[in-house]
């Protein structure tokens, strides 16, 4: 594992954070298969350590059918069970079934908006917000914008997704850029994403 001083701290913990940080955390995701991963993931970490979630993403994938919110939503006891059952997921009964609750909440704002993506936007003004943090104490745990969006989620019926949460799913889907100013990432998620950041 890298052990570069300018990466984000929080990525040079353990070789699998350090992996999604590298690949995946800050990027841009705007497909809804993705964001309702991270919804059940984000909201499966509550309490835990996404050391933890990472480790058992694979078991999600599985018992989530990929994380297709269209199957999910028709989950009933059988598949709650059989994650109860398996410890390759976080077994907390209320926390899946929330989960399927909220793969119910989130097709329907999906519907309604055209994309999950374009809900996340209708707060943003369709711009992803780039912060410049110098360290990790610069980062806040939540802001207005994350209350706002949780308690419109929790007005929609989407549950186990308050505003810590929520600001967290911004950060890891890319809405969000609070990676390091030093960190390579921070250019690197910038330059993949031409056309929805706003001007220098």
């Amino acid at each position: 594992m890298s052990q570069d001083a300018d990466i984000c701290g929080w990525a040079r913990q353990s070789e699998i954070e350090h992996r999604y940080h590298d690949q995946e955390w800050g990027l841009l995701r705007t497909d809804d298969r993705t964001l309702f991963e991270f919804m059940v993931l984000e909201s499966a970490q509550a309490g835990l350590s996404w050391r933890t979630v990472l480790n058992k993403r694979q078991g999600y994938r599985h018992h989530y059918r990929n994380f297709e919110p269209e199957l999910v939503a028709q989950f009933g006891e059988k598949e709650i069970e059989a994650m109860l059952a398996d410890a390759r997921v976080i077994r907390n009964r209320a926390k899946i079934e929330a989960s399927i609750n909220n793969a119910k909440q989130f097709l329907a704002i999906s519907t309604e908006f055209g994309g999950f993506a374009k809900y996340l936007w209708s707060f943003m003004e369709s711009k992803v917000i780039v912060n410049r943090p110098k360290t990790l104490a610069d980062i806040p745990a939540e802001t207005d914008l994350s209350k706002q969006i949780a308690k419109d989620l929790k007005k929609r019926g989407i549950r186990f997704f308050g505003s810590t949460i929520v600001y967290a799913y911004l950060q890891a889907t890319g809405f969000v850029n609070d990676h390091l100013e030093t960190c390579p990432a921070y250019q690197r998620c910038i330059d993949l994403c031409p056309g929805v950041w706003p001007s220098a």
